[in-house]
């Protein structure tokens, strides 16, 4: 298996592909095909494969569409086209787009590593054991390779013979090949005409559906005229509606706010938010801007200086005045008790 490696084409790791000479491709099974006579015929796509059925004489088709690519109209053109079907892992949409008798019915268990033909069908009789590892099983018409206990089998043949579902990619890999009875039963399930198929649906078939329907293809056809239909609705209904309320006036709204209320305003915010701080910096502020004035200290006082003129005018200590007007109150009853002291020093500068 190793020489397989060394010969496969780069970038072709597509399971089961003739051109794969991985581990898991089938470039072994198609050469051995070739060596007994059997013409395979690689389709890249669904025009190839219809096209390749239709020049042969009664040829096989071996189907692996594993991502479930194909829809019915398709799968039922190839199985009128083939003499012989050959589906390998099947979906459920698969079978049942064909019509058969043939369903699926589960995995084969782990503990089933070889499995016995037990049917009478020839070419499962004369290839022998095969692997069950990580196969899949058919029941309808001929079951053969049913693991203990089940009715169903990795091969399934339809009662006319034109139908084979084979539940394993090992018995056609070049890794499984040479083991148990897989290149035998390979042979003889896909070396029954001189011309075999091989298709394996790829993305590439996907491009033959067609492009999905767009917005423009599910509207009705009057949405075309919705668009400027509303347009002429818009403008009308803004000229209807500009022309009864007439251009816009701009007229003077005089707002006159008293001070007191104003004040009274701030005051109530921050009684409410308990500023304390923020109370007495306003406070203390305003106190030295209206002792500044009566003193006549101008523009250009500061506080200090403020301070001072006021002690030498009262004859009190400078140190006293200062602290009464720097005082911080840590409470709203100690800041309404240090604005009455600060009151009544303004009340004491005015009357000197």
């Amino acid at each position: 298996m190793a020489v397989w490696g060394q010969l496969a084409p780069k970038g072709d790791a597509t399971p089961l592909s003739v051109s794969n000479a991985g581990p898991e491709g089938a470039r072994a099974v198609s050469e051995i095909l070739a060596r007994h006579g059997v013409e395979v015929h690689k389709a890249r796509n669904f025009e190839a494969a219809m096209s390749a059925l239709e020049a042969g004489s009664s040829p096989t088709l071996l189907l692996y569409d594993r991502s479930g690519i194909l829809d019915e109209p398709r799968l039922l053109d190839l199985a009128a086209a083939a003499g012989r079907l050959v589906l390998v892992t099947p979906r459920l949409e698969t079978l049942s787009a064909l019509d058969s008798d043939i369903r699926q019915a589960g995995v084969v268990p782990d503990a089933s590593p070889a499995l016995v033909p037990g049917c009478s069908l020839p070419d499962a009789e004369a290839a022998g054991d095969i692997s069950g590892e990580s196969g899949f099983v058919y029941d309808g018409g001929v079951s053969c390779y049913r693991p203990s206990g089940s009715a169903a089998g990795l091969l399934a043949v339809s009662g006319d013979g034109r139908l084979s579902v084979l539940g394993s990619t090992e018995v056609l890999s070049n890794d499984g090949l040479d083991e148990l009875g897989h290149a035998a039963l390979a042979l003889r399930t896909l070396g029954g005409s001189s011309d075999l198929v091989w298709y394996l649906p790829s993305l590439e078939d996907l491009d033959t559906f067609g492009s999905p329907q767009t917005l423009d293809d599910l509207a009705p056809d009057w949405v075309r005229y919705l668009g400027p239909w509303l347009i002429v609705v818009a403008l009308t209904a803004i000229a209807w509606r500009g022309r009864r309320l007439g251009p816009l006036v701009f007229e003077p709204l005089p707002v006159v706010v008293k001070a007191v209320e104003t004040a009274e305003g701030r005051a109530r915010m921050y009684h409410d938010a308990h500023a304390v701080e923020q109370a007495r910096d306003n406070l203390r502020a305003g106190t030295l801007a209206r002792l500044a004035g009566k003193l006549r200290l101008g523009p250009g006082a500061t506080a200090e200086n403020t301070i001072d003129a006021a002690a030498r005018l009262l004859g009190r200590p400078a140190a006293e005045v200062r602290d009464l007007i720097n005082h911080h109150p840590r409470t709203e009853a100690r800041l309404v008790a240090w604005a009455q002291e600060l009151n009544n020093l303004e009340k004491e500068v005015s009357s000197r």
